[in-house]
């Protein structure tokens, strides 16, 4: 979950209390957050630069207390201490719910945003607000960049979805272009620079900085460029790399211009709103934000933000009924209002009472009535709440299968690992000589490692095996768990199959301790041993798996259907994995069993 670090003073002062420690931990913990650790600004410059505990950073005034906080991740008005402190006011009951309004302009007075076509090729959606009469000083300043930062790393997913851009609208001229050209099209000064750069040569630029350089890759292989103008033709912003220098935000700026450019129109929306929502407490007008109209090469036009809020009707038993505790529809409402989530009474009948809740903007992860039921639970306290044994509560079939697997190989001396899902393209086929069509491949995998989905649990074992080669022979293990294949059958493209694997490796190969092995799961799951072409049953019969030795490797038939694979590892497999011992290897589809 996101951290969030905030002054210690300037959060109470925020909060118009002064706390202990431990009573701002009961705090956060009754509102559902944590304080994960207390520390100072120049701890944290000593972690940075992993400093010994022995040496300092340069002295100073005494030292501002900085709490982080742990927040819930799809609370994203409560990445900074504005969004934090106004919550926690709210749930206190020291401030009334904040209304959020559109300031009342003609859509003739707008400043308008135009679309050009050729942004569909790389960034086809851009949303827009503007905060009026903004008073900053350093802290707040400081907030409001954090929060941008924040939000990239989570719902922004590293900018890829969506990037904001943020500029002092007073030296700016609207209406504003949002427009794709080629690299070499695009000239203007980036942020904290005061060189004239071509977009392409920004590239280059910034790939030596720490910070930026991740962001290249969503663009730079990209014919056209996403930028934003005015009407000047001054470049407010190169999303998602880099603003333009000339708008920069400062603390003397009063009206900021906001623009989020994205490929996911609903995550941009909620970006917009929530960037607009908490610092409009800083607008001349509080809680008033311009809107900006959107118009797009088709004619078609939108304004922004959309701050309108939506009502959600929600049966109080089905509230009373998940927490299993009695409430009166007073308390339920009450309740809700101290998570800042307004609500009254809806219908009252013999039957049902429900309650209608209205989910203001800057609650988006309020999707479903069990959200709210959630934040009521919050509100009365998990503490609260009595504990009750659950007698109906089962587990699934297929666990319950998988356990009694486990327990049974593990009785026959076999230990437990438990491995990656995800590994590289080259473990998962070419390592264990075969090639596989049936890959879920991850998009932008962070590292090499983890490429792909597992479509065997082999790769795993042989891995564990590999990283304990100078154990005690003989090495038995197994894995119980999933794999992923491509099927175009299922809305996802993708199913899952729950897998044995085990694996013996010692001086000799073990194949007849696999091989009893097999003998003993399927004699469990009262299965017997058959003739050859019997479906009351399962039978063995050879196999040309690449991954094994020829001639010494079967398949397991069960109901005229091959359910998994068994044999001795072949020599080059095993040196792919750098593996000296020889080994035998099972792998059975359990789900055959359900």
């Amino acid at each position: 979950m996101p951290t969030v670090s905030v002054g210690r003073d300037r959060l109470f002062n925020a909060l118009g209390k002064t706390y202990t420690q431990e009573e701002f931990e009961d705090l956060c913990f009754r509102f559902g957050i944590e304080l994960d650790d207390v520390t100072t600004e120049k701890e944290i410059i000593r972690k940075e630069l992993h400093l010994e505990e022995s040496k300092t950073v340069a002295a100073g005034d005494d030292e501002e207390i900085i709490y982080k906080i742990e927040v819930p991740a799809n609370r994203y008005d409560l990445l900074c201490l504005e969004g934090i402190a106004q919550a926690l006011r709210v749930f206190l009951g020291e401030e009334e719910r904040p209304t959020y309004n559109l300031a009342e302009i003609s859509k003739k007075s707008m400043l308008k945003m135009h679309v050009k076509p050729e942004t569909s090729l790389i960034r086809p959606f851009v949303v827009c607000a503007v905060l009026r009469g903004m008073t900053f000083d350093e802290a707040s300043y400081k907030s409001f960049i954090d929060l941008q930062d924040k939000l990239h790393q989570n719902i922004c997913r590293r900018r890829t979805l969506v990037a904001i851009g943020t500029h002092d609208l007073d030296r700016l001229q609207g209406p504003f272009s949002y427009e794709a050209l080629p690299p070499a099209d695009i000239n203007f000064v980036p942020l904290k620079q005061d060189k004239n750069f071509r977009a392409d040569e920004l590239m280059e630029f910034y790939r030596s900085d720490l910070k930026l350089k991740k962001f290249l890759h969503i663009i730079e292989n990209s014919p056209v460029f996403p930028v934003i103008y005015d009407s000047n033709r001054t470049v407010l912003s190169l999303p998602p790399i880099i603003n333009g220098a000339h708008s920069a935000i400062t603390l003397k700026t009063k009206n900021v211009f906001i623009e989020c450019t994205a490929t996911d129109l609903t995550k941009a929306k909620i970006v917009l709103n929530t960037m607009a929502t908490i610092f409009s407490s800083y607008c001349g007008r509080k809680f008033e934000v311009e809107p900006v109209e959107v118009i797009y090469s088709d004619g078609k036009s939108f304004v922004y933000p959309d701050l309108s809020v939506y009502n959600m009707q929600v049966p109080l038993e089905y509230i009373t009924g998940l927490m299993g505790v009695s409430l009166e529809l007073d308390e339920v409402t009450c309740l809700l209002n101290r998570m800042q989530l307004r609500s009254e009474q809806s219908i009252v009948n013999a039957e049902q009472c429900n309650i209608n809740v209205t989910v203001p903007p800057t609650r988006s992860d309020v999707l479903h009535p069990c959200d709210v039921m959630e934040d009521v639970a919050i509100a009365y306290g998990y503490n609260n709440i009595p504990k009750k044994k659950l007698t109906s509560i089962k587990p699934l079939a297929l666990n319950e299968l998988s356990d009694l697997i486990r327990l049974e190989v593990a009785m026959n001396g076999f230990v437990e690992t438990l491995n990656w899902i995800l590994l590289s393209s080259n473990e998962n086929s070419h390592m264990l000589n075969r090639d596989d069509d049936k890959t879920v491949v991850i998009s932008n995998p962070r590292t090499s490692d983890f490429e792909v989905v597992r479509t065997s649990l082999m790769p795993g074992t042989l891995k564990t095996v590999a990283y304990n080669k100078d154990h005690p022979k003989p090495i038995k293990i197994f894995e119980v768990g999933d794999i992923a294949c491509l099927d175009g059958k299922r809305d996802v493209g993708a199913s899952n199959r729950r897998m044995l694997a085990a694996l013996h490796c010692g001086a000799n190969s073990g194949f007849e301790l696999i091989h009893s092995l097999v003998d003993r799961v399927m004699e469990v799951m009262g299965t017997p041993f058959v003739p050859a072409g019997d479906d009351t049953g399962y039978y063995i019969k050879r196999s040309d798996a690449p991954e094994f030795l020829q001639g010494r490797q079967a398949s397991i038939i069960y109901k005229g259907k091959c359910i998994g694979i068994f044999g001795i590892v072949h020599p080059e497999v095993l040196s792919n994995f750098g593996i000296p011992d020889p080994c035998s290897h099972l792998e059975l589809d359990i789900e055959f069993f359900m």
